[in-house]
């Protein structure tokens, strides 16, 4: 068993479509249209185009109980996931350069260095180095 896919909750696909790849730099694998206007939307990292996909998904949209619970998430500061970085200090500084806003400044812990960003979509997302 593996995993393929994770589904990130996201308020708007097209904003998350555009953070995602000209902020994150993540690739689309897939995008295939819907009933209702939504789209099966998934990315991949460029480091590893054959690894799991993400799907942005409009759940919160039309699904109360997941729009409830992402709102509660990121109310507590809650990262919804989290993506490994080799240095979290110089993806801070990119991704800061690029307006990305940060709740939890890059943070020591034991063996990983982490940091906490909106992705302005509806979730903080951690980026994590083990170090």
């Amino acid at each position: 068993m593996k995993v393929t896919l994770i589904s990130i909750p996201v308020k708007d696909q097209e904003t998350a479509l555009k953070f995602y790849t000209e902020k994150l730099g993540f690739l689309v694998k897939k995008d295939a249209p819907l009933e209702g206007g939504n789209r099966w939307l998934t990315l991949v990292s460029p480091e590893w185009q054959d690894g799991p996909e993400i799907l942005l998904e409009p759940a919160p949209v039309h699904f109360e109980p997941s729009r409830i619970y992402q709102e509660a998430l990121k109310e507590a500061g809650i990262p919804y996931t989290q993506f490994d970085v080799e240095n979290v200090d110089s993806e801070y500084e990119r991704l800061l350069n690029l307006g990305v806003e940060f709740s939890v400044k890059p943070t020591s812990m034991g063996t990983v260095k982490f940091a906490v960003f909106n992705d302005t979509c509806g979730n903080n997302i951690q980026i994590i180095e083990t170090l």
